[in-house]
């Protein structure tokens, strides 16, 4: 695969960011619509940008120590 020119976008259809997000395409849909990643409608069909896709993948990481309200305590 050749390499891409810093400034030239990749552009993904929307089951390509589904599966990169490891969601649904009907998922991916609602955060669009909610604003929570962008998207462009290019005549009838949606594309993402890669980079969009994976600075939306980063903001949701799970910080340490937020997650304890998911699994029992150990402790007795």
């Amino acid at each position: 695969m050749p390499e891409q020119p810093a400034d030239d976008v990749v552009w993904l259809s929307t089951p390509a960011a589904a599966d990169r997000l490891g969601i649904t395409p009907r998922t991916l849909y609602r955060f669009i619509d909610e604003g929570q990643i962008p998207a462009y409608k290019f005549g009838r069909v949606i594309r993402l940008k890669r980079d969009d896709v994976d600075s939306f993948i980063e903001t949701c990481r799970v910080e340490p120590g937020t997650m304890a309200h998911l699994y029992p305590s150990t402790a007795g």
